[in-house]
Parts: structure tokens; sequence; C-alpha cells
């Protein structure tokens, strides 16, 4: 849940989702810990923020994460609390999960939908007893705010109980990877065999209390944390006492989550975009699609029983890598769609890429073109994930 500005390059990985302004820059509190580490920093929607340390470059990064457990800061991603009688009434007027049916302590990925159908934001929302707990992102906070109150203020005039409180004095760390879960068993006494794959409850830290859920943005198994913000670095440096445990920047996290076919807002996802175009039809429950009652679902609901005019693919490119605003052609020159991200797959040691193109072409294994540097390549249709998810389950 990235999301693009601009980009740079730094080695053979391309780094998106930096501005160039660098006023004014938010900063978490690892800022001082991630300078002691030997971080570069970037300026990214607007907080300055790590994309690669001195200790690995972004491909040994990439790989490490694969192999080991990487920790990222993802303090700059809006965290919030929406509480009171009717929050699961509410909140399913802006999103298209069947909240009400997600179980305590299970989360769900959504999407804040506007009146097109069009996605707004992608969001975690995690089901509490006394509340939800909801991230989005970091790109998307101011709008995602604005939407929320606006719509919030209309549901209490109509006598709708729901609070929202933005958890500001919290920050959250990502640990990920195939080694992440022992690194972090090594500091709770609860027992994290227990816990599936997107689930989450509060744990006790080495005494700080901590919500831990299950989750991640790269394909591998690993936990999202978020802790007391006066107590972050003290925890960042007890996982990082594991030798199997390196920091990792932002430039990892966007190789990761593509080879794990995961889109990145801003690029694979907007507000033009719909849920059955994006190919997350499944974010949509049975009952959401039976009843609606979500924006823009005069818009969706027909999609999934009528089909829709792009969709969005995975593609292996041949040559150059095809970054995002590539041209995707069909066998006879056709123009039929453009690449939304692409990376040079560290795993794969292919050329790897997202694309929105016109329906019929969006099969596995149809061979296309796309067009890099004014040269044409060749490129085939992949079924995603690019490379097999790790996810953990009981």
């Amino acid at each position: 849940m990235l999301r693009n500005v601009a980009k740079r390059s730094f080695g053979k990985l391309p780094i998106r989702g930096y501005s160039t302004a660098s006023q004014d820059l938010k900063k978490t509190a690892l800022y001082d810990f991630h300078l002691s580490q030997g971080a570069q920093m970037v300026p990214y929607a607007g907080w300055s923020m790590p994309v690669k340390y001195a200790s690995l470059g972004v491909l040994q990064s990439h790989l490490h994460t694969r192999e080991n457990a990487s920790i990222f800061d993802v303090s700059h991603m809006l965290q919030t609390r929406l509480t009171g009688k009717d929050r699961v009434q509410f909140i399913e007027n802006l999103v298209v999960g069947d909240i009400q049916s997600l179980p305590l302590g299970h989360s769900t990925l959504s999407v804040f939908t506007n009146e097109r159908g069009g996605i707004i934001d992608d969001t975690i929302i995690c089901q509490q007893d006394d509340s939800l707990y909801i991230v989005s992102n970091a790109g998307c906070a101011d709008k995602d705010l604005k939407h929320i109150r606006q719509h919030l203020e209309a549901f209490q005039n109509q006598g709708g109980e729901a609070e929202l409180k933005i958890i500001d004095d919290h920050s959250l760390l990502a640990i990920q990877g195939p080694k992440a879960a022992a690194a972090l068993q090594e500091l709770v006494d609860a027992d994290l065999s227990k816990m599936n794959f997107m689930t989450g409850k509060m744990i006790s830290i080495k005494g700080i209390d901590c919500h831990v859920a299950r989750s991640g943005y790269t394909g591998e198994d690993g936990f999202e944390i978020s802790i007391p913000t006066p107590e972050v670095t003290r925890i960042a440096e007890l996982l990082l006492s594991n030798p199997n445990v390196e920091m990792a920047g932002l430039g990892a996290r966007d190789s990761l989550r593509l080879e794990a076919g995961l889109c990145l807002y801003g690029n694979d996802l907007n507000e033009d975009i719909t849920p059955i175009e994006a190919g997350l039809t499944w974010t949509i429950g049975k009952r959401r699609r039976a009843e609606g009652g979500f924006l823009g679902a005069e818009y969706i609901l027909p999609q999934i029983k009528n089909g829709v005019e792009k969709r969005r693919v995975g593609l292996i490119v041949e040559g150059a890598p095809a970054r995002e605003n590539c041209e995707v052609y069909n066998a006879d020159g056709e123009k039929i769609g453009t690449t939304t991200s692409g990376v040079p797959s560290p795993s794969l040691k292919k050329n790897v890429a997202m694309a929105y193109v016109k329906s019929g072409f969006h099969k596995s294994n149809t061979e296309l073109l796309v067009k890099v540097r004014n040269r044409m390549q060749k490129a085939l249709v992949t079924k995603m994930p690019f490379v097999p998810s790790n996810y953990y389950k009981v």
C-alpha cells in the first residue's frame, strides 16, 4: 500500500513514490534511528523515509527478506479507530467488504470507493471487540480523512452512532520474511504459531502492550505491529538484535510487493479504476454483492455479471524492464493497454510488470508486445503472484 508520486532509480531496481520536494517533511519516531543505521532518506508522501540502508542495497535487501526477515518502518501509514454501536453499518457505506461477518480478531483487505465505483484507497480493516482498527495509505491520508469525515457527519446527523479517532500516539513496524515469526517469538509469551495470517490481537512485547497483526505487503509471512511511539525504537532494536533480521527500506518493499502481485495505490489503483477491473472482485463479500449499499455499487455490481472493458494483468517482459506508462499492444499492432508498475524481479531474474489491458487479452499465456524506449518487446500475460506467497496458516 505505497503511493506513487514520482520515480528515482538506485542501482538496478526502480524506486517509486518519491517527490523531489524536501521542505516541511514529516518524520517518523525512528528518523534518528534510521540515520544511525546508515539509511538513505528520501521524500515520500510528505514524509522523510528510508529507501535503503548502508548494510544492504535494495537488491540484497529484497533477497534477504525472501530468505530471512526484515524490518520496515511503516509509521507513515494512517492508523484510525472507528467506535460506536453503528460503526460497522457506517463503514460498510464506504467500503465493499463484508465487515459485519468478519470474525473477532480477523482482518480483511478492502477498498474505499467513490460514487462512480472508482477506488479512493485500499485499506486493511480489523474487527476488534469494541472498535474497527483501520490502516490506510500515507499518500491518501488527507483525502481519506476528508472523505470519511464528510460521510460520518451525515451519518451522525441521521442518528447513527459512530466516532473516528486518528491513532497518532502509536508507530507502526512491519517485520517480514520466513524468519519473522521466530524473531518476534523470542520477545513475546504468546504462541504465535496459533495466529493465522490476517488475524491480530494485543500482545505484550517485553512488557509493552502492542497490537500485533499477522499481515504485510511482501508476500511473505510476517507481522505489522502498532507500538506506543515512545517505545518503538526499543522494539526495533530488540528485533534487530536477532542475527537473521535486517532493516529494509521502501525500495525493497516496492519490488517485494510487485513480485507478490500486490497493488500500489497511485500506480495500479486510482479513482478511475473499479475493484472488478483491478482484479479485486474477491474483496466484495457474497452479502455485499446481494445487498449493495456501498458507494458506486450501481456501477460495480453489474460489472461482476457483465464483465469489464479492461483488466489488470501480470506480464513477464523480455528485454529492458517495462516501468509504468509503457504502451501495450497485441500481435496485430493494436494498442490495448498500458503498464502501471514494473521492476526487474530479484527472485525470478526476469522483468515483471502489471498492466491494464483490453478484456480478451487478459488470459494467462497471451502473447503481447510492450513498447519500452520506442522498442517493441515481447511480453507474456502471467498469473499473479509472480513469486508464490508464503502466508502463514495454522
